[in-house]
């Protein structure tokens, strides 16, 4: 019987997906202690068999060694777990009673991860170990040159998660993996993020999906090393980083730079620690091999022994030359050994000075690590600030080795197997990724404060401003309800006859007749909830009203109507308390011209320190309805002068 492995793959990616999703909804339920001791579990399992899983790695796919894939594996197994302990992840995270918020997190879904196959067993652990802290089920598509051993780690993770309480089927891993397979499960429905580690083109997929996705860039890491070091020490230390595993870590030194001054004592530290220096026939040797004509590292030579890529290249080194070491002279594609490659070769670029050191690490990261890793062994915090500042990386290690200061095994940023490289390398985030960031943060948030009292625009900045309805600030009602008064730029709420009055008061002192309620302002309130306004409020509001009635007098071309004359043709009076003739001689002791009350004066209910001193301008008194509201500066100008008739 003739299958078709393509539709077997497709059939099984959807299996386990949905497998995966029934187990989320189960475990999304687990509170945080429950998750924890499922991790813990996790955690030993890794440990235990970190040995057998390194071995099974290296026989499978050649990349590496097994001690430093053992400490790999003890990375994830032991120091992730240990260092997220005690952090929470979901269920209420933290309660902030000062700013009335309750933070939740909340877990993600099923997780799609992609393996690849430079370190397949220790970023499965911990892909599995950050997916289930932060309560998500994970689905895992192994690299086709590492299948079995992956399907081998996440098959041991399961069974320790399940004998410690989770559900069947929270952590899966397809047997029947291509490129198909991968890009259908980075687009399945029912995958929520993706965790993507591999070259350009996977991370690119990832990123195009659709779904949220955290991905990697590449690492081309430069090594400053300063006048100030220590050179012994700092050279045994990039050895250390640049031969761990054979150079298959992202974050492995690729090109050491410092000034001529230190050649001879730089070349003969490389020696005495094993580093095996090419001459110049041999450093053209292994550029030609390691190194393809498109640019891309030659696959044979990818975690490889300094052994196995000089033979590659047609020379021999001694058995325990831990690196191979040769000269460059400059930086890009004129250069082919200043790019990341993969394995145990160290470039050596000598300049003239500190300056000219600094220009050739940044040129290195532009080269092909943006936003990955630099390294500088110095003591002088001057120069360690400066390069820090300078570089495009979002790790910057000082006096480390690179891969195990950049994974968190010798330094304190975050352990981790996922380093990204920010916006200028395209990804997602600058982290080093862990638990954190597959968890969604819910926030429940009470009422701290009412939407008039979030901000406040100076009536200042409001003076010249168009006739046009002024827009109404974030979280203000409509016309039914209270709002801000957007317009003059206080707070509180004002009542719209109020401002209407205000109105027809002004266009009334200047000799306009108006209909009852005619005039209105651009401000939304509700007589009946509307609250008293504040001094203040009046003030502006008069203010802008009789800003905004100036503008449009100015532009009218007619004549404003007389003024009514008493005795002279104009109604009689309402009311007989208001009854006075303005065209009747005053007697001996009556008021002076500058207190004479005029008839036609019609009572207010609203004053601002504005409309005082225009009455006292006009020589006219102003006449209070009984519940009138005076500003402070009003009241204290106008009763001093004696300006009102109440």
């Amino acid at each position: 019987m003739i299958q078709d492995t393509d539709l077997l793959s497709i059939q099984e990616l959807r299996n386990k997906v949905e497998l995966a999703q029934q187990a989320f909804l189960a475990f999304r339920a687990f509170p945080q202690e429950k998750i924890d001791a499922i991790v813990e579990a996790m955690g030993e399992a890794g440990r235990t068999h970190a040995r057998r899983l390194a071995e099974l790695a290296v026989e499978e796919t050649g990349y590496g060694n097994v001690p430093d894939k053992i400490a790999k594996n003890l990375l994830n197994a032991d120091l992730l777990p240990r260092t997220i302990r005690g952090m929470k992840t979901v269920g209420v995270l933290r309660e902030i009673p000062e700013k009335s918020l309750v933070e939740v997190g909340v877990p993600m879904g099923v997780i799609g991860a992609i393996l690849p196959t430079t370190n397949p067993t220790s970023t499965a652990i911990f892909k599995s170990v950050i997916a289930l802290k932060s309560g998500n089920a994970v689905v895992f598509s192994p690299h086709p040159y590492a299948r079995r051993c992956t399907c081998e780690t996440i098959d041991l993770l399961h069974r320790a998660a399940v004998a410690a309480g989770a559900p069947e089927g929270i952590i899966q891993c397809l047997t029947l993996t291509s490129q198909e397979t991968t890009q259908q499960l980075m687009k399945h429905p029912k995958i929520a993020a993706i965790l993507a580690t591999g070259g350009a083109g996977l991370v690119r997929a990832a990123y195009s999906s659709g779904k949220p996705a955290f991905g990697v860039g590449p690492g081309n890491v430069p090594v400053l090393l300063d006048t100030t070091a220590n050179i012994p020490e700092a050279i045994g230390l990039v050895i250390d980083g640049k031969s761990f595993d054979y150079g298959t870590v992202c974050s492995s030194e690729q090109s050491l730079v410092c000034q001529e001054s230190l050649r001879a004592t730089v070349l003969s530290e490389l020696r005495m620690h094993k580093a095996f220096v090419c001459d110049e026939a041999q450093t053209r040797a292994l550029e030609s091999t390691l190194i393809l004509p498109n640019g891309r590292i030659n696959p044979a030579c990818v975690g490889k022994s300094p052994q196995v890529i000089a033979g590659l290249a047609g020379f021999v080194v001694p058995a325990d030359a831990r690196i191979l070491a040769c000269e460059i002279k400059g930086v890009g594609k004129e250069h082919p050994l200043s790019a990341e490659k993969l394995s145990p070769v160290l470039s050596l670029l000598f300049v003239p000075d500190f300056a000219a050191a600094v220009d050739a690490c940044e040129k290195v990261l532009q080269f092909g690590g943006l936003g990955h890793t630099a390294v500088i062994h110095s003591h002088d915090a001057a120069r360690i600030r400066e390069y820090g500042l300078r570089m495009p990386a979002f790790r910057v290690l000082v006096n480390t080795a690179s891969p195990q200061g950049s994974t968190g095994i010798t330094t304190n940023v975050f352990p981790s197997m996922t380093l990204g490289c920010g916006a200028i390398a395209g990804n997602i985030t600058s982290d080093n990724v862990g638990p954190q960031h597959l968890t969604n943060i819910k926030r429940i948030a009470s009422v701290a404060r009412k939407a008039s009292e979030a901000f406040t625009v100076p009536a200042e900045s409001l003076a010249g401003a168009p006739t046009t309805e002024p827009r109404r600030p974030l979280g203000a009602a409509t016309s039914s309800a209270p709002a801000t008064v957007a317009a003059t730029g206080v707070t509180g709420s004002v009542d719209r006859q109020r401002v209407a009055s205000a109105v027809e008061q002004y266009l009334a002192s200047k000799g306009i007749s108006v209909s009852s309620g005619s005039a209105s302002a651009p401000v939304s309130t509700t007589a009946s909830n509307a609250s008293v306004p504040t001094a203040s409020t009046r003030s502006t509001v008069t203010s802008a009203a009789a800003s905004a009635v100036d503008r449009f007098l100015a532009g009218r071309t007619q004549k404003p109507a007389p003024p009514p004359n008493c005795g002279c043709g104009s109604p009689a009076p309402a009311k007989a308390a208001e009854e006075s003739s303005c065209c009747s001689a005053p007697g001996p002791d009556a008021a002076p011209p500058a207190k004479t009350e005029s008839p036609s004066e019609p009572a207010v209910d609203f004053v601002c320190e504005d409309d005082v001193r225009l009455a006292i301008a006009a020589k006219r008194k102003i006449r209070l309805k009984p519940k009138a509201i005076l500003t402070p500066s009003a009241r204290d100008l106008g009763e001093r002068l004696d300006v009102f008739i109440r």
